[in-house]
């Protein structure tokens, strides 16, 4: 099993990355594989709803979201991280997320969930922005014992935040038994519910 985890910062190894790092090592404990990819610093363009990837699965715009959106069909789980700017997720990973997501049925019933860290507020708010690309996929949300955030400046300041690297240890370990569980029931023939064609109520007409 394998869980793809999004680095939503431009930094490859601060806060977002320590936070993702400690759900990384409990994985990874419990015989799972991660990959941790940072967006980095390049221009990520936001989505522009032209639906050409309905057609063919892919961006018309060949750059890291085609790159995830392969990792993420080949991935049993997702975790996404993103740093807070402006009490909310950051630019770059905003214009990803609307581009991976758009139009897709491919990632149902992968198990998901996202991660904030910020200096001091607008946390809840990400990981709410964040969780609504998976509810809106049939991807079951994983949880902790408390809301999915650590607090700091750096590197080193998430790592003394001992309630938030607590809180990923345990969405860690939470990960890993409903990977486990779903891949329990498949063996016991248990298959996933059928993916309806999506039924779309204007409102207006």
């Amino acid at each position: 099993m394998k869980v793809l985890m999004i680095n939503g910062s431009p930094h490859k190894n601060g806060t977002t990355f320590r936070a993702l790092k400690e759900i990384s090592n409990v994985l990874n404990e419990n015989a799972i594989e991660t990959e941790i990819i940072t967006i980095g610093d390049k221009e990520i363009t936001g989505c522009i709803a032209c639906g050409a990837c309905s057609k063919t699965g892919k961006c018309f715009k060949n750059d890291i979201v085609n790159e995830i959106i392969d990792k993420l069909i080949e991935a049993d789980g997702l975790v996404v991280g993103s740093p807070v700017y402006y009490a909310s997720m950051n630019g770059s990973l905003k214009s990803l997320l609307d581009r991976v997501f758009f139009g897709k049925s491919c990632f149902a019933y992968k198990p998901a969930c996202a991660i904030a860290v910020a200096r001091r507020a607008g946390t809840t708010a990400t990981v709410d922005d964040i969780n609504k690309y998976f509810t809106i996929n049939n991807m079951p949300v994983v949880a902790s014992q408390y809301w999915n955030m650590a607090f700091g400046s750096n590197g080193e300041q998430v790592e003394n935040d001992e309630e938030g690297m607590q809180t990923m240890r345990i969405l860690g370990k939470n990960m890993a038994w409903m990977l486990k569980c779903i891949e329990a029931g498949k063996k016991a023939g248990i298959a996933p519910p059928e993916v309806e064609k999506h039924t779309k109520t204007n409102f207006i007409r």
